[in-house]
């Protein structure tokens, strides 16, 4: 069992590690005045942000928040 929490808290540890660089990698969302009256959605970028990079380091953000949290339930019950 002990193994077990080891592995776990090592893998803990390389998700708090990524997730930390993840979030820093993204822009800030603070469009101001002008990115409200200009409509970012009708632009090229709002339209394709899924496809673009930035809209892969939300979805990465997105799966490695959860297993960070399903992760930290683990070690806690460990």
């Amino acid at each position: 069992m002990e193994v077990v929490r080891i592995i776990v808290t090592v893998i803990f540890a390389v998700i708090c590690l990524a997730l930390t660089a993840i979030v820093l990698m993204q822009e800030g969302k603070s469009g101001g005045l002008s990115g409200s009256i200009s409509g970012s959605t009708e632009t090229y970028w709002g339209r394709n942000k899924g496809r673009s990079m930035e809209g892969k380091l939300e979805k990465i953000t997105k799966y490695l928040a959860i297993g960070f949290i399903i992760l930290s339930l683990v070690l806690n019950i460990l």
